[in-house]
């Protein structure tokens, strides 16, 4: 897992909660959205954390302090639907961890209180934790090898929560199966709940049509109707669909830059 702080002025004075970039790493790079994670806007700094899992993530997790970007686009995308709800659950797995901390800080400034899980295989893989606890009512950790907090994930945790007190919104945003567990643990039990989708994207603006997902029996398009969207209403076995189109290419490609990354030049092999 990596955190990167773009230097982008203009984009630190633009974004909201809610919102992403697409980047490309190099002018040959493919482009990925990756969510906002936090901003200042007085330094026009901008800060995102991603896991490094293709190709153009280990581009990302190369570039050292003082590198550019070759593009950097944004922000895009609808902003969160923030308001005072009451008590708001918050889940973030992955990424997602970071993708909430400016979501959970706008909600609790709007006067919510405002209950954080993160989860991770094992403690050594969470991480912006001071900036959650500071933020949040409550922080709960959820570990699925016990090694800190609930043995568990978030999911689990969630449905202890709504058990143990009222809540009004819940808020995911990590891996599409993350969300799609979390979506389930509170579907039928009156609890309006969000997620934050990470489809696959081109030029996130619309005019693909590639992150097209269904929603509530709808077609929508994630980078200009989202990344938000009603868990309960999502076909989620279509998005799963769609993101594992490419996933053996994409396999492939990230052993073959890998190799090619640690293999000497021709030079250095003489």
């Amino acid at each position: 897992m990596h955190r990167m702080v773009i230097e982008a002025p203009l984009l630190a004075k633009k974004v909201q909660p809610g919102q992403f970039l697409i980047i490309m790493a190099d002018e040959e790079g493919e482009r990925i959205p990756i969510s906002v994670a936090d901003w200042d806007a007085s330094a026009g700094t901008i800060t995102i954390y991603f896991l490094e899992v293709g190709v153009s993530t280990m581009k990302l997790a190369q570039k050292n302090a003082g590198d550019g970007l070759y593009a950097v686009v944004g922000p895009l995308g609808r902003p969160a639907k923030l308001a005072k709800y009451g008590t708001v659950v918050m889940g973030g797995g992955c990424y997602g961890i970071g993708a909430i901390t400016s979501i959970a800080r706008a909600l609790k400034e709007m006067g919510n209180r405002v209950i954080v899980i993160t989860e991770a295989r094992s403690k050594y893989l969470l991480y912006n934790r001071e900036a959650l606890r500071a933020i949040a009512d409550e922080y709960i950790e959820a570990t699925s090898d016990g090694s800190t907090g609930i043995k568990g994930k978030v999911q689990d945790v969630v449905q202890y929560v709504i058990y143990r007190e009222k809540v009004d919104l819940a808020y995911f945003i990590g891996c599409t199966f993350m969300m799609m567990n979390c979506s389930n643990a509170t579907k039928g039990k009156g609890l309006r709940t969000l997620v934050a989708l990470n489809t696959l994207m081109l030029d996130g603006t619309g005019m693909c049509g590639v992150c097209r997902v269904n929603v509530g029996g709808q077609t929508k398009f994630a980078c200009v109707d989202g990344p938000e969207f009603d868990g309960h209403q999502i076909d989620w076995l279509g998005v799963f669909h769609r993101k594992s189109m490419y996933l053996q290419e994409e396999l492939l490609a990230y052993q073959y830059h890998s190799c090619r990354a640690l293999r000497p030049t021709d030079q250095e092999g003489k």
